[in-house]
């Protein structure tokens, strides 16, 4: 069970770089890569595909994925929108809680969330 949950956590942020980062991939590597994690096909059906070695699958994969978290080391893009998401998701609670109560509390909360995400935008 817990190897599962991790194995999709990792797809996640796998499928998250992908989508930030895959544009600055070759066309080849895009290729590749998007049918690894988007369509989550084996080393091996990726290989026949693409009339590669699965070793040469595994090696485009490897380098793919070290690229971008590289990018991501740098540029902080998928960390900056988790936190943005989270952020929106506070704020959808507060003002579910807000139709609720009609607190005048929550409308200061809710925007001084908003101006976090201002910021960090």
């Amino acid at each position: 069970m817990i190897a599962q949950v991790i194995r999709v956590n990792e797809i996640l942020k796998q499928t998250l770089l992908y989508d930030f980062y895959g544009e600055l991939l070759t066309e080849h590597q895009k290729e590749i890569y998007g049918r690894f994690v988007t369509e989550d096909l084996s080393l091996g059906e990726i290989a026949k595909e693409a009339g590669i070695s699965r070793q040469g699958v595994h090696d485009i994969i490897k380098r793919c994925s070290a690229a971008l978290s590289g990018y991501e080391e740098k540029l902080h893009l998928v960390e900056r929108f988790m936190s943005v998401k989270k952020k929106v998701e506070q704020i959808d609670k507060l003002l579910d809680g807000y139709e609720k109560e009609k607190d005048a509390a929550v409308l200061r909360e809710v925007r001084e969330i908003s101006g976090r995400i201002i910021d960090e935008l």
